[in-house]
């Protein structure tokens, strides 16, 4: 500010009005300096009014509040994302659930999608890992089960296994095991062969209390490159059906004739088991044909 000073008037010499002698005393910034300050002001002000315009567009565009940022919600004890969410790196989460009456979606456009369980220290307890062509899960025990705690399929280090009533096979090969399998029932479908096959070893079927091979309306057949045992450790061996046939049996001469054109036998068991049949007489042969024993 420019202060001008004026000496007092001389004695007996006239000074200047009153009124002029307060236009020479005014305070101020005057010219081209107040020019300046009224620009330098209204920058500032504009400056101001920019700021608020894109403190509002930014609150606006990310939705900020007091709840969270756009589809974010954080409360005291959870993390709401609504919509479809972005994560370009790790998720680490003790539990991950959609909202009620939605499903949760888990998507990798590129790559693969791994879920991990860790311990304090970082280690990995268990891993599942769905890539584009295969699916790895790695851990003790693997459970499925339904939504009512039932098993469905259970596999661990010492065992597998399968908690349904019942298990299909629709494979055209079937099902080829290295080792035993334990069940109660093996049956094939409606209008298909059941076979029981073994390439190049023996085939064995076992139970203490049993076993049943019951064809209900077909026929069934056992063949063997070498022998067949039917073995009973304690109890009887049971052929029960309307006619049974050994057509193979070795023969011991000719038979008597029965009927125009039949031969007739009878079947003779060795002190091994072995069958053999013998011609028919009046009597027994079989003593007579003991040489085939």
């Amino acid at each position: 500010m420019v202060l001008q000073q004026y000496p007092p008037p001389a004695e007996g010499a006239e000074g200047p009005d009153t009124e002029e002698q307060n236009d020479d005393h005014r305070l101020g910034v005057y010219g081209w300096r107040k020019r300046c300050v009224y620009l330098l002001v209204l920058l500032l002000l504009s400056t101001l009014l920019v700021n608020i315009a894109l403190t509002i567009w930014i609150l606006r565009v990310t939705c900020l509040n007091t709840e969270g940022m756009g589809q974010l919600r954080i409360t005291s004890d959870r993390v709401r994302l609504d919509g479809v969410s972005e994560f370009l790196f790790s998720l680490y989460a003790q539990e991950i659930h959609s909202k009620q009456d939605t499903s949760l979606l888990i998507h990798s456009e590129s790559r693969n999608v791994t879920l991990q369980a860790c311990n304090g220290k970082g280690g990995v307890l268990g891993s599942l890992n769905l890539g584009p062509q295969s699916m790895e899960s790695v851990g003790q025990h693997f459970e499925v089960m339904t939504s009512t705690g039932k098993l469905l399929f259970s596999a661990g280090t010492e065992q597998v296994v399968v908690g349904v009533d019942k298990l299909t096979i629709t494979g055209s090969d079937g099902a080829q095991c290295e080792h035993s399998i334990e069940t109660s029932l093996v049956r094939a479908e409606h209008s298909m062969d059941l076979r029981l096959e073994a390439p190049t070893r023996s085939l064995h079927l076992d139970a203490p209390k049993g076993v049943h091979i019951k064809a209900v309306s077909g026929s069934g057949q056992a063949v063997s490159s070498m022998d067949i045992s039917l073995l009973s450790m304690d109890g009887v061996l049971i052929l029960d059906a309307e006619r049974v046939q050994l057509p193979r049996l070795p023969l011991s001469g000719e038979g008597e004739k029965g009927s125009p054109g039949e031969q007739l036998y009878e079947v003779c068991v060795c002190p091994d088991g072995r069958l053999y049949l013998s011609k028919a007489g009046h009597t027994s042969t079989c003593h007579d044909n003991s040489h085939n024993c």
